[in-house]
């Protein structure tokens, strides 16, 4: 708390007590209290007034001592003189005493200055020359992982920073008073950038690596492709040694077993060395800055925008040039070996997720590709050679652990495009004979011609089908090197043959039925006949060729009832255009039935029909088997006979010279069955003719209606006919048992007052009965009037 200031009343006692001060210090310490009072309260004239009247009272007495002793006054001052004369001189002495004095301390204070400071300079020397030394262990730390860097060894210069860090750096910034302090503080904060540079200078050699990898992708799936092929080779010598091996596939345990002793790295060998210490060092580096999550975040990126960039956007399934499959598929199978290979050496880095994405994805881009450029193909040599890429692909990437099975799916598509241009081919080569062939057989009279026939045609004595087996053996080309699916092979094997067989060539064929030359017609009988044979054999092809897996049992091939329904179609038109031959050579016979004399020779007709028979089947039906032509000539006699008991039953009226050209021209006929293989058999087809021209020459009628006789001598003749045929000739008033249709009708006819009874089966119909009735009228057999024995007639 600060000292009162003293306040005065009379200031004549406060200017007593200044003057009586014992010192300087003692005389301000009066003066002053008294000045900032007077000041303050405002009676400075009144201090000055005391101070005045002091100084006049002084000056008084000193007058007054000069008055009273002034002789001992001047005494006193000359004393005074002299003292003061003395006082000055020793004054003088001693200022130049003090100043000598001054000069050498100052003198001895520089020097000791001079000393301090050299000291202090000295000291500073050393502890400079100390702190140099420990920055220089800094800075040599410091370019000691500068230098680790410009050498490319990124974690030996990520170890001499975290070195640094620990041994220099820490301790220094932690002790404030160090000298090294700020240059720790700045080298400190130089840390992350340095550690920042080593990641991106390491990420820069990766991405260096990952572009050669990339581009290099291609060319390890083609060694990768190499080496599956050099499997393969082993794999088809270790099979051709011992057959039961061909039940293991390439991959297979067994095949693996088999093939230890050869060894060969895809990843290192002597077409292609991959290292992957780039990627080593890059994971070590960013495992030791805590940023593994963050590497494998953008290593994923990176690979993922690799895979973008290594699928093309179209490939040309024909093409031999970075556009081709092979070029695709091996630079997937390089990409995916790559990330296989990865996996395996950095576990913590790619995840089986990641890489079977990776993988699903470009399988899928693939797929849509080769599917696009499918449209493209239109031969199946080219899409084999197609599925044998995508093969050797799907055995490679199995070894690699991958799954195929959309590959394996997709094979099933291609081998459906496979069939269906198989199809197409075998169509069009069919098409082609088809349009071609006149379907005439090739005239050979000597060995030579014949010689010259087989040498310019496809035909092969000991290969007759050569053309369907090789469409069946190429159906299971396919199933070479690899397919997982031989029973849909089997199954669209036989679909497809049945689908060509019967809608391409049994159809065909049926389709010529409507030409009218017979030779065609015939050749196209025996085409029929061979395909249905070839249709058998190929049923035992099936069978025999047929996969494992596929269940057992027959084979049955739609198509070998269509060509054996088909040839009976072309056999009614080979009996069609003879009957219509026949038809057309009876319609020419000019039978005189009423002539006036008899005729020795054979109708014209006659002799012309069977001069035609005999020559298309020693020529045109030569050619057929036996069995056919003797049905050919057993319908064409039938119908010839037919037509020739057609035109007695037309005949108005025969007389004997008519009936013995008929008989004439019967026998010439049955002269020529008699020539014929199985003429037995044959002549059977001529009895009913034969036994109506003997029932036109018989001398007793009513032995036709003797049933006992007539089953005996005329059992062939119609029962309706016969009375006609009778009528014709000029037998009357005779009794009539009518047949219709080979059966008896019973009725009663009155004739010279006697009834006659036949016990029968009825018509067959309405229709019948009215025929038969109206017939009767008009023959001279019955009176008009009849009586039906029941209600059937």
């Amino acid at each position: 708390m600060p000292r009162k200031a003293p306040q005065y009343d009379d200031y004549r006692v406060a200017v007593q007590q200044i003057i009586l001060s014992s010192s300087d210090t003692d005389y301000l310490d009066q003066l002053i209290p008294a000045l900032k009072d007077a000041t303050n309260s405002g009676r400075t004239p009144g201090l000055m007034q005391s101070l005045s009247q002091y100084a006049a009272e002084r000056e008084a007495d000193i007058e007054q001592v000069g008055m009273t002793k002034h002789d001992e006054f001047l005494t006193s001052v000359n004393q005074l003189q002299q003292v003061r004369e003395g006082t000055m001189n020793l004054t003088s002495e001693i200022l130049k005493l003090n100043q000598s004095i001054q000069t050498s301390t100052e003198k001895l204070a520089a020097q000791k200055q001079a000393l301090v400071d050299t000291r202090a300079v000295r000291q500073n020397i050393a502890e400079a020359s100390e702190a140099l030394k420990e920055s220089l262990k800094i800075l040599h730390a410091v370019n000691q992982a500068h230098d680790l860097i410009r050498k490319k060894k990124y974690y030996g210069a990520l170890k001499a920073l975290d070195d640094l860090q620990n041994e220099y750096l820490i301790p220094t910034i932690q002790n404030k008073y160090a000298t090294q302090h700020k240059l720790a503080e700045i080298i400190q904060q130089s840390i992350p950038s340095s550690q920042k540079a080593i990641s991106e200078a390491v990420m820069s050699d990766l991405n260096t690596w990952l572009y050669r990898i990339r581009e290099m992708s291609q060319f390890l799936g083609e060694v990768a492709f190499y080496h599956t092929e050099c499997r393969r080779k082993r794999q088809k010598e270790r099979v051709d040694e011992n057959e039961y091996l061909q039940n293991f596939k390439l991959n297979s345990a067994i095949e693996l077993v088999f093939d230890e002793s050869e060894e060969f790295d895809v990843l290192n060998n002597d077409e292609l060395i991959v290292d992957f210490t780039p990627l080593f060092e890059c994971i070590h580096i960013h495992e030791a800055l805590g940023q593994t999550d963050k590497f494998r975040a953008e290593y994923a990126a990176t690979r993922r925008q690799q895979k973008e960039l290594l699928l093309p956007t179209s490939i040309d399934l024909q093409a031999d040039d970075e556009t081709s499959l092979s070029t695709l598929l091996e630079s997937i199978a390089g990409f995916a070996i790559i990330e296989k290979a990865t996996m395996r050496r950095a576990h913590n880095l790619r995840s089986p997720v990641e890489v079977d994405e990776l993988w699903d994805s470009m399988c899928n881009t693939a797929i849509k590709l080769i599917t696009k450029a499918l449209s493209k193909i239109d031969n199946a040599d080219d899409l084999l050679k197609t599925k044998g890429v995508i093969a050797l692909f799907i055995q490679t990437m199995q070894g690699w652990s991958y799954s195929v099975a959309a590959l394996d799916n997709f094979l099933l598509v291609i081998f459906e495009k496979y069939a269906e241009l198989l199809k197409k081919r075998f169509s069009e080569d069919f098409q082609e004979i088809v349009a071609t062939d006149d379907y005439m057989p090739m005239p050979v009279e000597n060995l030579d011609e014949y010689d010259k026939v087989i040498n310019v045609s496809w035909y092969v004595p000991d290969k007759p089908r050569e053309g369907l087996t090789n469409f069946l053996n190429q159906f299971y080309y396919f199933l070479d090197d690899h397919f997982q699916q031989p029973k849909v092979i089997d199954e669209t094997l036989k679909r497809s043959l049945d689908e060509l067989l019967s809608e391409k060539v049994c159809k065909s064929l049926v389709e010529r039925l409507s030409v009218q030359y017979l030779g065609q017609i015939v050749q196209i009988l025996i085409n029929l006949e061979h395909f249905e044979i070839a249709c058998k054999e190929l049923e035992q092809l099936l069978i025999a060729a047929r996969s494992s897996t596929s269940a057992g049992g027959p084979i049955v091939l739609n198509a070998t009832s269509e060509f054996r329904s088909n040839k009976k179609t072309a056999e009614k038109r080979i009996f069609e255009l003879v009957n219509s031959k026949i038809d057309d050579l009876v319609g020419t016979a000019e039978y005189d039935w009423m002539a006036p004399t008899l005729q020795t020779e054979p109708s014209g007709y006659m002799q012309t029909m069977t001069r035609y028979l005999s020559t298309i089947m020693n020529s045109t039906l030569l050619g057929l088997p036996r069995e056919i032509k003797e049905l050919i000539y057993f319908d064409a006699l039938a119908h010839a006979a037919a037509m020739i008991l057609a035109l007695t039953l037309e005949a108005p009226k025969i007389n004997p010279h008519g009936v013995a050209a008929l008989a004439k021209d019967v026998s010439f006929l049955s002269d020529f069955v008699d020539t014929l293989e199985n003429p037995f058999l044959l002549k059977d087809t001529l009895e009913e003719l034969q036994q109506t021209v003997q029932l036109m020459q018989t001398d007793n009628p009513d032995e036709f209606y003797d049933i006992g006789v007539r089953n005996r001598k005329f059992g062939r003749v119609d029962a309706m006919n016969g009375p006609l045929i009778l009528e014709n000739g000029g037998v009357s008033d005779v009794d009539a048992n009518i047949c219709i249709t080979g059966s008896l009708i019973p009725y009663k006819a009155r004739q010279s007052g006697q009834e006659v009874w036949q016990q029968t089966s009825p018509p067959a119909s309405d229709e019948a009965r009215v025929i038969v009735a109206t017939k009767l009228r008009k023959s001279t057999l019955l009176p008009q009037t009849f009586t039906p024995l029941s209600n059937t007639i």
